[in-house]
């Protein structure tokens, strides 16, 4: 099937590669239905969650773990029950990042990270009860020390 996305036009996606959101995201209750479009064609540690019905909501994801390699949280037994996790090699985690200028302004909710079951192609965006994590991380050292944070 194609839709229309924000960053990149009309893509083709296949049916397997829709991610299901049966509690939609935070704020876009309504939406349950998103793809995951790599931001290049190289390998990067960006991607863009795209809404499936709706063209201008697509969010910028990272990997965590290329930015913050300490970041860890266990799901609750309900998330896990939820999405229908048997193993953690089917999970990917991601990070919704605010695009900031410059790009070293640019800020990661680990507060809210988004978990997918790979192999269910399901997902739900997580909130945390840890008390390290914030909406707004900077992803880059640099503006983390001119910041003073």
């Amino acid at each position: 099937m194609k839709i229309q996305t924000r960053y990149f036009g009309e893509v083709q996606i296949s049916e397997d590669e829709i991610v299901k959101f049966k509690q939609g995201l935070p704020g876009f209750n309504i939406e349950k239905e998103f793809v995951i479009l790599p931001f290049s064609e190289e390998e990067t540690p960006y991607h863009i969650l795209q809404s499936v019905s709706t063209p201008s909501l697509a969010f910028v994801l990272g990997n965590p773990f290329v930015f913050f390699p300490d970041y860890e949280f266990e799901l609750s037994e309900s998330v896990t029950e939820l999405l229908e996790i048997q193993s953690e090699k089917e999970v990917a985690v991601y990070i919704i990042l605010t695009i900031n200028e410059p790009f070293e302004k640019t800020t990661a909710n680990l507060k809210a990270p988004v978990v997918i079951n790979l192999n269910k192609g399901i997902g739900k965006q997580v909130v945390l009860n840890k008390e390290e994590y914030e909406t707004k991380h900077f992803i880059m050292k640099e503006a983390v020390s001119k910041e003073g944070r």
